[in-house]
């Protein structure tokens, strides 16, 4: 699920375009006549003229889901999730249409509405693009919904603002994370590329709890960027990083304090006691195979009559 925020100054032609299409459907709406799309432009127009000083009076957000979610986005659970979307950013009392398309291979809606609301006041666009990605990810989380995978390909030249710089920061953590071994390389590195960190702590304690990342004028909860980059996230990753290194040390170390045997000792290991070579001079097969060849030399000599 994710949502874009636009805002313009004609109803005229932001509704021609969410309607004036094949395979759309408008699936709600409120306080709007529906008759036809002359009839809904009318609506929208009237009450903006209620706040004649605001000029971008169109709220238009397009919702896209995954297409792994297409078999549960009936038209009932997308409306739901419009009104639930538009409740949290305190999009209400207004005007609005809720329009599915379905001309791409992402199950998607617009939702269009006015600014000016029932009364005449503007409802607020402020940190309307860090409030967006923050009731998507809520929603993804509350019903269940597939994370896209596709930062990766995002076009980050067709982006602007605060949405431009968030996926700039992206992928400046991506690469930065495969260079550095710990927090203090892992700073130092961002810190090259205008990116600064800032700790959120528990109450007066030294006990890190969050992470936000700013460029520019824009600053970005770690787990706003993407789930991985979280505080817990990123430190645990570090830890591993950590503990890795001292395990390959200890290892050298054992390595450079073992004793080297001596070869007789090792060759006889190595080959299974065939030899059963024994350090303190005995070799008790020979000494058998000696009074072997004693005692039948002497049984010769008895029988020749040979005395010794």
């Amino acid at each position: 699920m994710i949502g874009k925020i636009v805002k313009g100054k004609s109803f005229k032609g932001c509704i021609s375009y969410v309607l004036d299409k094949e395979n759309v459907r408008l699936i709600d709406s409120e306080g709007v006549l529906i008759t036809d799309t002359k009839a809904i432009i009318n609506s929208f127009y009237l009450q903006s003229l209620m706040s004649p000083k605001l000029t971008k009076s169109v709220g238009h957000i397009p919702i896209s889901y995954s297409k792994e979610d297409e078999s549960r986005l009936t038209d009932q659970f997308m409306i739901q999730l419009a009104k639930e979307y538009m409740e949290a950013m305190k999009i209400k009392n207004t005007q609005y249409i809720i329009v599915r398309h379905n001309n791409t291979d992402n199950p998607h809606c617009h939702i269009v509405f006015n600014r000016v609301d029932n009364d005449g006041k503007t409802i607020s666009d402020k940190n309307d693009h860090y409030r967006n990605e923050k009731v998507c990810k809520q929603l993804k989380d509350k019903y269940n919904l597939t994370y896209g995978e596709g930062k990766e390909q995002t076009n980050i030249q067709k982006l602007k603002g605060a949405e431009k710089t968030k996926y700039e920061i992206y992928h400046a953590i991506k690469a930065t994370l495969k260079i550095s071994k710990d927090w203090q390389q892992f700073e130092q590195n961002l810190k090259q590329q205008g990116i600064s960190i800032a700790y959120k702590y528990k109450g007066q304690t030294d006990e890190v709890q969050g992470i936000s990342f700013r460029k520019g004028k824009h600053t970005f909860k770690g787990s706003d960027i993407d789930r991985q980059f979280s505080y817990s996230k990123l430190n645990n990753l570090f830890q591993q990083n950590h503990n890795q290194k001292q395990h390959i040390s200890e290892k050298q170390a054992q390595t450079e304090d073992t004793p080297v045997q001596p070869i007789t000792e090792s060759m006889s290991d190595n080959l299974g006691g065939i030899f059963n070579i024994h350090l303190n001079g005995e070799d008790h097969e020979e000494d058998a195979f000696r009074k072997r060849i004693e005692h039948e030399e002497k049984k010769r000599r008895k029988k020749n009559g040979i005395k010794r």
